[in-house]
Parts: structure tokens; sequence; C-alpha cells
């Protein structure tokens, strides 16, 4: 590929909308998933380079289940310059759209407010060494 060729969205999770999208419409009688158990999901999903789930790390600043099934997720990365800033927001997407009764999942990558470490839990910071 020429690097003439290159967009913006060639470096986005998501493309050019900055929006992961996992999932598929929640069919017709299908209990809606509870909150607890999207979350429970994400927990699963961990920053490579540091032990601790992004759930835990604060980097999930709102995660909504709509009536219908539907995810909505809002995170941020420890750093734009995070070198796998092109996957966690997809892994995050995918892990939450594979729990039983979720529907379409899309995960928003934001970078305001900015990520601090005063937002990671309590298990997170021991979990670091941070206390």
């Amino acid at each position: 590929m020429n690097t003439d060729d290159l967009k913006l969205e060639d470096f986005m999770p998501g493309g050019a909308d900055g929006v992961s999208r996992a999932g598929t419409p929640l069919a017709a009688g299908i209990s809606v998933a509870a909150k607890e158990a999207v979350v429970a999901a994400v927990q699963e999903v961990y920053d490579p380079e540091i032990s601790v789930n992004l759930y835990d790390l604060g980097l999930i600043y709102d995660l909504v289940v709509e009536d219908n099934g539907d995810v909505r997720i809002r995170m941020t990365l420890t750093s734009p310059m995070c070198p796998v800033a092109g996957i966690l927001p997809q892994q995050v997407a995918d892990a939450a759209a594979a729990v039983e009764g979720v529907g379409e999942v899309a995960v928003n990558l934001v970078w305001d407010p900015p990520w601090t470490k005063y937002m990671m839990s309590d298990e997170a910071k021991i979990a670091l060494d941070l206390f």
C-alpha cells in the first residue's frame, strides 16, 4: 500500500466515526441482558501491557443497556498514543455482544475527560501497587 493513500480513518478503531460495532438486533421475545452481565463480560478484556481489566482501570466511562437489548459504551484509553488503540474498542464490543440478551453494541472511543489513575477501582490500584 502506498502511504499517500492512507487516511485518518485507517488508524481509527471502528473507522472514520470512531465507533466499534458488534452484535445483531435482539430477536423478539428474548430477555434483555442485565447491565451487570455486560459489565462482567467487559471485565474480561485486559490491557495487554497491564494485568488489569479495562473496566477496573476506569477506561469504561459509560455503559448503557437499552430496553431493546442494544448496548452503548463510551470508553477511553490511557493515552491517545496507546499501541493497542486499534483493537481494544473492538474487543470490548465483541465481549459485550457475546452476552446472552444483548443486541447491537456500539463502542465510542472518546478522549474527554482525559483518563487519570484516579479513575481506577480500588482493585486495580491494589493490583498495580498504587496504594
